[in-house]
C-alpha cells in the first residue's frame, strides 16, 4: 500500500486507528478520533480497562461514561488481542515512560509494547509513538524493530514522534484545541504523519525530524520543572525573612511582560515534570554534556517533601507533640488539585515519610475514595470525610494538594494546626503554617 492510499484513507476518514494504552493519554485521543467519524480499535494489557470499556464504563474522573458510551456507537472496539493490530492504517503508541529505581529512562513499556506489535505489522500502516522520551528513541529503538519485520520506514511504513500534551482536568484545553507537534522519520513519513493528525487537532506543528520532536517536549516540562524549582527555593529563602511568598508571586504577575508566575508546592506531581528531565541528563552525558541547571532544579524540586515534614515538625513542636504518635491528616492526594490522577503524586511521598517518622496517617480526597493499589506505594486506606467531628480528631491537617471541592473555612476554623503547602489559606492564623 503506498503512502498517497494511507494518505487518502486518513483524509477521508476511513482509516481504522489503534491506540496502544487507553490512559490518560490514550483515552482522549481515541475519544477525539471517535467523534470525527473514525473507527477505532483500542489496544491494552489490562483486562479490566478493556471490560470497563467495552460496558461503556469510564474509569478516569474527567472522562464521562456517557462519552465511552457514545464512542462504542461510532465503532469503537478495545481488546487485549495485539494480533489485531493487522487490522489497522494507524498505530499510535501512549504508554508509560517512567523511571527506574536508579533514576535512569525506563523504555520497557515503550520496546515492549513495540515487539508485540512487530509481528502484525504490515505495508501501509503509520507508527506514532507519543510517550514522553528523549532524544533518538523513535529512530534508535523503533525503526530497527519496525524494520525487523521486513518493512522500510519511509516507503512501505511510516514513523512519526508525536508527543502528548494531555492536562487532565483543565476546561480550559482539550484534545482537539492543543497545538501538536510532530517530527517524521523521513518527509514521506512526515505527511503520513500530518494526515494522521490534522483531522482531529486544530493546529499540527511540524518540526524536521523525530529527535526535535522529542527534545521540544523536553523543553517544555524542563522549562516548568526548572521555574518551580526557582520559585520552590525563593519559598523557603521567603520563609526564613517571614514572608509571604504567596504573596509575592501575586504582586510579580501584575508585571505585564517579563514574567511568568509559578508556584511553590509540596513536590513535583504528574507523568511529566518530575521524570522528564532525567530523560535529556541520562541521554546528554552520551554526548559528554553535564546538564547542572537542570539537574539542580531537580534538587531542589525533590528536597520539598522534607522542607514540609520539617514544617510539620515544627508546627507539632509548638503545641509540645512530636510527629511520632501525632494523628495527621492528608488533604489531597492527587498530584494537582481537581483531578484524581495520582502519578508521582508528592502527597504519596510525604505520607510514607510521616509514617515513617511514626505518625497515624490518614487522607481525605473527594476525587479518591480509596488508595489505589500502587507498584511501589502501599496504603490500606479510604478517604476521611471532612468535618467538625473528625477534625477534632487529628493533631495536624496537612494541605498537600488544593481542591477546590474541600471546606476551606471548615478546615480554618475546626483544625487545630494547619501545614499550607499550597497557599490557599490567604489570611495569617496562629495555627495555620506556611510549607
Amino acid at each position: 500500500m503506498s503512502k498517497q492510499h494511507l494518505i487518502e484513507r486518513l483524509n477521508s476518514r476511513k482509516a481504522v486507528i489503534g491506540i496502544v494504552g487507553l490512559g490518560y493519554v490514550g483515552l482522549p485521543l481515541m475519544l477525539r478520533y471517535s467523534e470525527v467519524g473514525y473507527k477505532v480499535l483500542g489496544l491494552d494489557i489490562d483486562k479490566s480497562k478493556v471490560n470497563s470499556l467495552n460496558q461503556g464504563k469510564s474509569y478516569i474522573e474527567h472522562i464521562s461514561s456517557e462519552a465511552i458510551a457514545n464512542s462504542l456507537e461510532q465503532g469503537f472496539e478495545a481488546t487485549i488481542d495485539f494480533s489485531r493490530a493487522t487490522e489497522v492504517d494507524a498505530l499510535i503508541i501512549c504508554v508509560p515512560t517512567p523511571l527506574n529505581k536508579y533514576r535512569e529512562p525506563d523504555l520497557s513499556f515503550v520496546t515492549d509494547t513495540t515487539d508485540s506489535l512487530v509481528p502484525y505489522l504490515r505495508a501501509g500502516q503509520i507508527f506514532s509513538l507519543e510517550s514522553t522520551t528523549y532524544p533518538g528513541t523513535t529512530d534508535e529503538e523503533l525503526k530497527p524493530r519496525l524494520e525487523s519485520a521486513g518493512l522500510i520506514v519511509g516507503d512501505n511504513i511510516f514513523l512519526v514522534y508525536s508527543p502528548e500534551r494531555e492536562d487532565p482536568g483543565n476546561p480550559d484545553f482539550t484534545t482537539r484545541t492543543i497545538p501538536k507537534v510532530c517530527g517524521g522519520y523521513t518527509p514521506a513519513c512526515m505527511e503520513a504523519g500530518l494526515a494522521l493528525y490534522e483531522q482531529v487537532i486544530d493546529k499540527v506543528v511540524p518540526v524536521s525530524s523525530t529527535r526535535a520532536a522529542e527534545l521540544t517536549k523536553l523543553l517544555e516540562n524542563i522549562h516548568r520543572a526548572v521555574n518551580i524549582g526557582l520559585v520552590n527555593e525563593m519559598k523557603v529563602v521567603a520563609d526564613k525573612m517571614s514572608i509571604d511568598i504567596h504573596e509575592v508571586i501575586r504582586a510579580a504577575a501584575t508585571k505585564p511582560f517579563g514574567f511568568v508566575p509559578y508556584y511553590p508546592g509540596p513536590g513535583l506531581g504528574g507523568h511529566c515534570i518530575p521524570i522528564d528531565p532525567f530523560y535529556l541528563t541520562w541521554k546528554a552525558r552520551e554526548y559528554g554534556v553535564h546538564t547542572r541547571f537542570i539537574e539542580l532544579a531537580g534538587e531542589v524540586n525533590s528536597s520539598m517533601p522534607d522542607y514540609v515534614v520539617s514544617k510539620i515538625a515544627s508546627g507539632l513542636n509548638g503545641q509540645r507533640k512530636s510527629i511520632n504518635g501525632s494523628n495527621i491528616l492528608v488533604l489531597g492526594i492527587a498530584y494537582k488539585k481537581n483531578v484524581d490522577d495520582m502519578r508521582e503524586s508528592p502527597s504519596v511521598i510525604l505520607m510514607e515519610k510521616l509514617r515513617d517518622l511514626g505518625a497515624n496517617v490518614a487522607y481525605s480526597d473527594p476525587h479518591i475514595p480509596h488508595f489505589p493499589k500502587m507498584r511501589e506505594h502501599h496504603f490500606d486506606l479510604s478517604s476521611v470525610t471532612v468535618t467538625i467531628e473528625s477534625l477534632a480528631s487529628y493533631d495536624c491537617v496537612l494541605l498537600a494538594t488544593d481542591h477546590d471541592k474541600f471546606d476551606y473555612s471548615l478546615i480554618k476554623n475546626h483544625a487545630k494546626l494547619i501545614i499550607d503547602s499550597r497557599g490557599k489559606f490567604l489570611e495569617p492564623a496562629a495555627h495555620i503554617l506556611k510549607a
